[in-house]
């Protein structure tokens, strides 16, 4: 198997490329090292892949239609992952043009490349995030989806709806993976978990927006990339799916179960809530676990800890 990923000096790209490489595949990485978070972080996350004789990295633009083009036609890949966006729910509020430019226009730029290189696979990193507000839970992917309320919600409808045109016009076979609230070493620093850490190592106070009852469906990396794989190996026609742990914990619970994790209490600050934050997100994994053969199994304890593990020793 070879695979080209997008985004691979990301927090998931980065686990994906390592896990690939460790079954034997060959890997090729895309990232422009957009300036998001620090390209140090990015490209310290790519230390363990380039080490390996199974891996080349491209450094470039998914906008770029002719680098694109050239990217996929001389690699004589199986599958494509793509994983490149701009992340976040509030930013994007600031931003919709710029997370439009990137996340959908984007996203057809790479479509293009894969259909004209010939590439038989395509998978799509969508989110939860397009489920909004819907008050039916678990979410299941056969939930109505047209209400996003943040631009980055809608980038990634828009992307899940460009790639089933794809795959009608063009036969590329699609799967596009909703995440729901991925943690574990290497998480974005922007992200409430790691954010939430950092801050109380630092005896900073943390930014709580709400009354600490919104939920989310934590869910951990290893988890995570045994479904991007599972996509990968079995990515037939069109189908989404929801990755998740399926099971939701209130922002309160998961402050607890941080200090728990770190060993040091936080001091909290309490703020309204944001515009664009869902109340609470829970997957309906059955799909996923009928389909890909999906077992989500890190409880968040064990994935804070291995998470706190990582985060002192990169914190010393």
């Amino acid at each position: 198997m070879k695979i080209l990923v997008t985004g691979a000096a990301g927090f998931i790209g980065s686990h994906l490329c390592e896990r690939a490489l460790k079954m034997g595949w060959h890997v090729e990485g895309l990232d422009n090292f957009d300036p998001f978070y620090d390209a140090a972080i990015k490209k310290k996350n790519l230390a363990q892949s380039l080490a390996h004789e199974n891996f080349k990295f491209h450094q470039g633009d998914i906008r770029n239609g002719d680098f694109a083009a050239e990217l996929c036609g001389g690699g004589n890949f199986d599958a494509v992952v793509h994983l490149a966006a701009r992340a976040g729910v509030r930013p994007s509020i600031e931003d919709p043009a710029g997370y439009m430019d990137v996340n959908v226009a984007g996203t057809v730029s790479m479509l293009e490349a894969a259909r004209g290189a010939g590439i038989k696979k395509f998978i799509f990193a969508s989110s939860s995030s397009v489920y909004g507000n819907n008050e039916k839970v678990p979410f299941a992917e056969t939930d109505n989806v047209d209400n996003p309320i943040s631009p980055y919600a809608a980038t990634k409808k828009a992307g899940e709806l460009i790639c089933y045109t794809y795959h009608h016009l063009f036969g590329i076979d699609m799967a596009c993976l909703r995440f729901f609230t991925v943690y574990g070493p290497r998480q974005r620093p922007d992200l409430a978990i790691h954010k939430f850490a950092r801050l109380i190592l630092d005896d900073k106070e943390i930014p709580v927006f709400g009354d600490g009852s919104m939920k989310r469906d934590f869910t951990y990396i290893d988890d995570i990339i045994d479904g991007v794989i599972a996509s990968v190996e079995k990515c037939k026609g069109y189908e989404i799916y929801n990755l998740g742990e399926s099971r939701p914990v209130r922002l309160d619970v998961l402050i607890s179960e941080i200090e728990n994790a770190i060993g040091k209490k936080a001091r909290i600050k309490r703020l309204s809530a944001q515009p664009g934050d869902v109340n609470q997100t829970y997957a309906d994994v059955s799909k996923a676990v009928r389909m890909l053969g999906y077992k989500p199994k890190t409880h968040l304890k064990d994935g804070l800890a291995s998470f706190a593990a990582w985060l002192k020793s990169d914190y010393k």
